[in-house]
C-alpha cells in the first residue's frame, strides 16, 4: 500500500476518511495489516505529507493510533496526551492538520481503562499530573451515576469507562466552542469531528458518529 499523496487525499471526504479507519481496525483485530513498505513510505513522503485524519489520542502504550487503525507513514496525524483531552496548542495542531494540511476527519479517541481517568476519579494529586487531572474533572462531575461515592473511584471500571466516554464528549464540545476555524470547517462539510472508544481487551474501536 502506497502512502496517501496530493491527488489521493483531495478525492478523500470525511465519510471515506471513517470508512478507511473502521476497516483499517477491523484488519487490526483480526491481525491482518495491509502490505505496505514502510521505508518506500519514507521515500514516499520525503517531499510532503498528504493524511486523510487527524487522532487525538491518550499516551497509554496500548492505543497507538497507527497501530489500532492499521496505519503507515503520511497516513494521519497522531495527537497524544494523557486523557486525550485539548488546550490552545492541540487545537493549533489539528487547525493546522485540516486548514493548511487538508485532513478531513479528526477522531476523539478515548479507551477502556484509562490511566488518566483513573486518577481523575480518585482526585489523585502528584506534582504536575494534578493540573492535567484537572482538566478532566469536568468529566467526573457530568457523570452523575452512581451517587455514591463509594462507588466514584477508579476500581469501579464501568464507572471509568463511562467518564472517559463522557470525556470524549466534552472535548468534541470544547474544539466546537474554542476553534472556530474548525468548526466553521464542519459546518461547511470539509470535515467531520467525531469521537470514538477503544476496547482494550478486545482491540475493537466503537465510533460515536
Amino acid at each position: 500500500m502506497k502512502a496517501h499523496t496530493k491527488e489521493t487525499q483531495a478525492t478523500m471526504t470525511p465519510d471515506k476518511a471513517i470508512q478507511f479507519l473502521k476497516e483499517g481496525n477491523i484488519r487490526f483485530q483480526n491481525n491482518l495489516k495491509a502490505n505496505r513498505n514502510l521505508l518506500e513510505q519514507v521515500n514516499d513522503t520525503k517531499a510532503g505529507q498528504f493524511p486523510f485524519a487527524t487522532i487525538l489520542s491518550c499516551i497509554d502504550s496500548r492505543v497507538s493510533a497507527e497501530l489500532v487503525f492499521d496505519q503507515g507513514l503520511g497516513d494521519i496525524f497522531s495527537v497524544r496526551i494523557a486523557g486525550n483531552f485539548v488546550n490552545e496548542d492541540i487545537l493549533g495542531s489539528m487547525e493546522f492538520a485540516c486548514k493548511l494540511a487538508g485532513t478531513k476527519l479528526i477522531v476523539v479517541l478515548g479507551h477502556t481503562s484509562c490511566g488518566a481517568i483513573k486518577g481523575a476519579c480518585d482526585h489523585a494529586e502528584m506534582g504536575n499530573l494534578t493540573k492535567l487531572i484537572e482538566k478532566i474533572n469536568p468529566a467526573v462531575e457530568a457523570v452523575t451515576e452512581p451517587a455514591d461515592e463509594s462507588l466514584r473511584n477508579s476500581k469501579n471500571l464501568d464507572f471509568v469507562d463511562t467518564v472517559s466516554k463522557k470525556n470524549v464528549e466534552l472535548t468534541i464540545d470544547r474544539i466546537h466552542a474554542e476553534s472556530p476555524i474548525l468548526s466553521e470547517m464542519e459546518k461547511d462539510g470539509e470535515i467531520k469531528i467525531i469521537g470514538a472508544m477503544y476496547n482494550i481487551t478486545t482491540g475493537a474501536v466503537e465510533f460515536y458518529e
